[in-house]
């Protein structure tokens, strides 16, 4: 979540906004099938995995090397799944004018398909530990276990899926960067739109020309343990209808302890921009509780987002649900 303004090489453009080790077992779900596609099974297993090799990176801060190294990476399974990759690079201005060398990954699926779907998450982790109760860690990087990098581990199990068996339409997988350098914590003047530098570039420099899709689901911190998935408030405002399919749809496979029905919090997120730069109905399935004044985990935006807190069960529940649904 987040806001700010971009440049691209020898082009500006205005931009986004912020958002306000051993393997668990997986919980065994009933699937029920709506439509005669058989719904892939998800393993929760290798999106741990995913999540893990991200994480083993270091802190994908842009401008470094374990950013560049992830880049690469992300590149490489998106191809190796069978997907068409497309790889946008931009030169996108941060909050506190550092130039970013930033990076968005396009894996595309039944490019033929006018009927499509779009599924995204932001790879990149916060330069700073700003959130920490350790103010020495207060500019530390983050390894982003759950902010960042368990939504790309879930979308890359996905991928693996769809190459198996892909549905009879159109899928967009986008890794977004710049997501997570918006301001410090500590400054006292919030400056706009300097979150979700990534997606706000993507939206005005969309992979195919005139881009659009029926639908969007962002995966957002959809990896800790005892994660609850409240209604997110702007997704209920721009994507009601599919707000609650998904919720239905992981009550109906018996997750409805992680999805729960009841207004979350609205979050600036790169949904936001994907909802009002490309008029895309967009769902953000993300881990805020409004019961807390942060609005998310005591670990959000602190050196604690590490893969101690990453849960198996949570990544089944969030990855089976988002298969059933663009499945059937």
């Amino acid at each position: 979540m987040r806001k700010i303004v971009v440049l691209f090489l020898a082009f500006s453009f205005m931009s986004c906004g912020q958002r306000p080790k051993s393997t668990e077992g997986t919980v065994a779900a009933e699937t029920k099938q709506t439509s005669t596609t058989q719904t892939p099974d998800f393993n929760a297993d290798s999106a741990y995995h995913y999540v893990a090799t991200q994480v083993a990176f270091g802190p994908r801060v842009p401008n470094t090397k374990a950013h560049k190294d992830c880049g690469l990476y992300l590149e490489a399974e998106l191809k190796r799944f069978g997907a068409s990759v497309f790889v946008q690079e931009a030169i996108l201005e941060a909050y506190d004018g550092t130039k970013l060398e930033a990076k968005n990954i396009i894996g595309s699926y039944n490019t033929d398909q006018k009927q499509r779907v779009l599924l995204f998450a932001h790879w990149d982790s916060r330069p700073y530990a700003d959130r920490d109760p350790d103010e020495a860690n207060h500019y530390t990087p983050i390894d982003g276990a759950d902010d960042g990098a368990s939504g790309v581990g879930v979308l890359l199990e996905i991928a693996r899926l769809l190459q198996q068996n892909t549905p009879d339409l159109g899928i967009d997988i986008i890794f977004f960067d710049a997501e997570d350098y918006g301001t410090h914590h500590s400054k006292e003047e919030r400056t706009p739109h300097s979150w979700c530098l990534g997606s706000q570039f993507w939206v005005k420099n969309p992979h195919v020309p005139n881009y659009t899709a029926e639908y969007g689901i962002l995966l957002d911190m959809v990896g800790s343990k005892n994660a609850q998935f409240y209604k997110e408030g702007l997704s209920l405002q721009y994507a009601a209808p599919f707000v609650e399919r998904i919720w239905t749809t992981a009550r109906e496979l018996g997750y409805g302890k992680f999805f729960i029905s009841a207004r979350g919090i609205p979050v600036t997120d790169d949904h936001e921009y994907v909802i009002k730069g490309r008029n895309i109905p967009c769902v953000d399935i993300i881990n805020n509780d409004p019961n807390t004044d942060k609005g998310f985990g005591d670990y959000w935006h602190t050196m604690n987002d590490n893969m101690d807190i990453i849960s198996a069960e949570t990544l089944k529940a969030v990855g089976q649900t988002v298969l059933e649904v663009i499945y059937n």
